[in-house]
This record gives structure tokens, sequence and C-alpha cells, in this order.
């Protein structure tokens, strides 16, 4: 465990510090431009940025991935800063970390393994695309000048040519430097950092929301706090996710829903809005060669040092060096693979995949593009899974005696065509059902084998059923009917 915490911390110092260092700039405009979306000052996501992702780096369950405040969560935030201000809002961001230190805590980070891979291969495509999009407003418009584009491409061709020079600096941050060294230098007019809102000059204090503790206030907060732990939660799973992948490790689910509640809690008390894992700040990080916890919080102190000690540095930065840092972002969180395997891939885990990056797109709702996503998945999975069920049958010599052999999984999608597989009509002395290779999951299958057992016995044929599994007997013993007085009258209303 020690070796553990001194590789998370120590084992890559270099690289996180210089990966933090990326992460602190790329967070500044994305912070104050997430706080406009939510209606607040540009100092509460900035705040919110810099507790959150220190807090994540001591108690986060994956070293080297960005939480901060994010565009997902500030979209549902806007009509609760409109109709009942900031003090509400950060109310709600505490109940929202209460809300996750408490999924954490029932250990539901482990549900993340019923997301299938076309839905996080859709998600992360989507984030790409919104990713990229954001980037639109600074590359269209009156007040775009061909300066904004040379400066574009040229910061895209540092990010790309200089790796191939050397790799010891990142060349995201060598491409923030130089583009800002060159406006600066020959005095260009494009929009910079310091337009997009006025940066903090105090450090964040600790602060208590001017709320009634009461009901009322609790009706208020709940109806956005769920809903913002909810998608809060699901952005960070899919960003741990990637991250694992990414980085070739494992983390620990259940730990990063306890530190994002934690972290969310200690947002809100220091005046901060609600956020969570970044996709694309988690990108820039790894690429940039950040693995360990060390590079969190690099990127969470030194974004609290520039915006407050090295404002007037910071506000110079032109937004085309950022802009180039993002468009690299969305390239490489793109999935390109993803397009040669359409080919390859079933058509049923394709719809998946598009359904879920249309929904998030057309929606910018991530945890209703991901619910679509979840939901054909699982329809999908149910009716493969209801073809490889099968029935079949032998008589006897002398015709009066038939065993079926059920093989397969019967449950609510299976159980109509396992229940159309016996012959009622037939005249039999006895039927004998083998279940040996089979297994009942639903209360749905168990009625189908009820309806079986009772048809047969309406026709006067003995019935026997054999070879239950222990799952499948604990389910039958527990629902079935078949064998209680009454059972022929259930038979007409019995699903």
């Amino acid at each position: 465990m020690k070796s553990d915490w001194k590789s998370e911390w120590f084992g890559n110092i270099r690289p996180d510090i210089l990966a933090g260092l990326v992460v602190a700039l790329a967070l500044i405009p994305e912070s104050i431009a997430f706080s406009i979306i939510a209606g607040v000052d540009p100092k509460v996501g900035l705040y919110a940025s810099f507790c959150i992702c220190v807090i994540m780096a001591f108690i986060g369950g994956r070293p080297g991935q960005i939480s901060a405040a994010t565009g997902a969560m500030a979209l549902l935030m806007v009509t609760l800063v409109r109709d009942h201000g900031l003090d509400y809002l950060l109310a709600a961001t505490i109940l929202t970390g209460v809300i996750q230190l408490i999924f954490g805590l029932l250990k539901l980070g482990s549900l993340m393994r019923f997301v299938s891979r076309s839905v996080v291969t859709g998600f992360v495509n989507a984030l790409a695309i919104l990713i990229f999009m954001a980037q639109i407003p600074e590359l269209i418009g009156e007040h775009i000048t061909w300066h904004v584009y040379a400066l574009t491409l040229a910061g895209l061709g540092i990010i790309y040519g200089l790796p191939y020079v050397t790799k010891a600096i990142p060349s995201p941050l060598v491409a923030i430097i130089v583009i800002s060294s060159v406006v600066m230098y020959f005095g260009i007019d494009v929009r910079t950092v310091g337009d997009m809102g006025e940066l903090p000059d105090t450090l964040p204090i600790f602060f208590l929301p001017n709320i009634p503790l009461n009901w009322d206030t609790l009706t208020i907060i709940l109806p956005y706090a769920f809903p913002l732990a909810m998608v809060g939660l699901l952005e960070s799973m899919m960003t741990q996710t990637i991250v694992d992948d990414m980085t070739d490790t494992k983390s620990d689910r259940n730990k990063e829903c306890r530190g994002q509640g934690i972290a969310n809690i200690g947002a809100g008390f220091m005046g901060g809005m609600a956020g969570c894992a970044m996709i694309g700040q988690s990108v820039i990080n790894v690429k940039s060669g950040g693995r360990g916890r060390l590079s969190m919080l690099v990127a969470g102190t030194g974004l609290i040092i520039l915006v407050v000690f090295l404002s007037d540095w910071v506000s110079e930065i032109p937004m085309a060096a950022l802009v180039a840092v993002m468009i690299m972002v969305s390239i490489g969180t793109f999935s390109w693979q993803s397009i040669a395997d359409l080919k390859k891939h079933p058509m049923s885990t394709n719809i998946v995949m598009i359904a879920t990056v249309v929904v998030v797109v057309w929606t910018h709702n991530l945890a209703l593009g991901v619910f679509i996503g979840v939901l054909l998945a699982a329809l999908f999975f149910a009716a493969k899974v209801s073809n490889y069920m099968h029935v079949s049958s032998t008589l006897s010599a002398d015709g009066r005696e038939r065993q079926y052999n059920v093989i397969g999984q019967v449950f609510f999608s299976s159980s109509e065509k396992f229940g159309e597989s016996f012959d009622f009509h037939e005249a039999l002395e006895k039927v004998t059902i083998n279940l040996d290779r089979a297994h009942f999951w639903d209360i749905t299958s168990v009625g189908a084998l009820d309806k079986v057992i009772l048809k047969f016995r309406r026709e006067g044929t003995e019935v026997v059923v054999e070879s239950m599994n222990k799952a499948t007997a604990t389910v039958v013993d527990k629902f079935g009917l078949s064998d209680k007085p009454d059972a022929i009258d259930h038979l007409s209303n019995h699903s």
C-alpha cells in the first residue's frame, strides 16, 4: 500500500508537473465559460475547478484523471441560478456531493460494468464532437481575423510537430507559450483569456450559503442536486474507463464516487459550483505525460496561482492557442477506429454507438445519451440471448411418453418461444421436461413453465420436471404456481 502511494505521487514527477501546468492553463478559459453558461461570476467556476482538482488529487480513485467544473453540470444549473440565486446553487452543490458520497459508500460505482463498450465508444465520440463544436465560436464571427486562423494552425503545427523533435516538454505547453509570446511581442489584436471574464484576485475562503435550513429549501435544491449527482458520476465513471484504457491500468470506481462527493461538498463550502471528471482535460493530462496524483495537484494549485497571482499574464493568453490545444484533444479523443469497425461489428453494436453519439450531440445531455445507449444495448442483448433458447423432444418407443429437453436461457424475452415449443394436443400419458441445460431467470419464465405444466395436466397428461439447477429451482420454488391447489384457476391469467 505504501509503495502504491509513493508511486502514485512521486513515480512520474517531471512529466506530472509539466502536464499539470498544461492542464491548469487549459482549465482557465473552460472554467470561465462554464460559469457563464451557469449564469454565475467566473470566479465560481475557477474556485470550483481549484477545489475539486486538489481534493481529488488526494482522495480520487483514478490517478491522473482531472476533475473540475464542467459544461455538462453547468447546463443543469441554469434554472436554479436564475430563479433562486448563487446561495441555492452552492447548497445544491453540497447536497450533490452528499448524494455522490452515499453512492460511493453503497458501492454503486460497480454498476458501470453494465455499460457496454459500444456505449462508451459512442459517448467518447460524442464528447470529441462537442469539444470541437465548442471551439467554433472562437473561429467564426465578424470579430475573427486571419490572425486567429494563422495562430491556431501554428499552434497545431507545434503540438503535432514538436514530438518528432523532442518529447522532453509537452508540446501543448510549448504551443501556448510560443503563441502567447508572438501575440504579445507583435501586439496582435485577437481575443484573449481576459476577454472572457474578470479573473479573481483573492483565494477562495470558507463560505456558508445564506439559505434557510428547512423543508422548502430541500424541495428547491433536491430536484437539481440529484441529476447533478447522476450526471457527475456518469461522466466521471466514463472518463475513468477511458483513462484506464489509455494508461492500461485499473482504478477504484467506488473510491472515485466517494472522492467526487467529498470534492463537491468542499467546492460548495468554498464558493464553487458542482463539477466532475473531465474527459478533455484528462486526455490532455495523459497525452502530456501526466499519470500520477501530482499532475492533478499541480493542475489545481497551478490554476489558482495563475488566476490570482499571475492574472495580468494569463489574461493575455490568446484563445487561439487554447483552441489549438482543444482541437488536439477532440482529435485525440475521437475513436477513429470505430469508423473502420462499422464494417466489422454487428449492426446492433453500430446502432448503439451511433445512437449514443446522435443523442448526446443533439441534446448536449450526456446522461440521456448514455441512457438511450444502455437501453438499446440491453434490448439487443435480450433479443440475441433469446435466440439461443432451444427445445427438442424424443418420443418413447411405445408412443406414450415424450421427453422435452430445454437448452439455453429462459427469461421474459424467450418465454413466449419456450411456451410455443410444446404440443399440448398430442395424446400422451407422461411428459418429462428436462432442464439440466437450461436456466430460468425471472417471474415471466417461471410463469411460462407453469402454463406448460398446467396445460398438459388439463389434457390429462402427467408432467415431471427434472434436473433443475440450484438457481432455477430457487426461483421456481419461490414464484411457481403449478403445485398449488388452485393452480388451474391461475392458468387463464398467469403471465
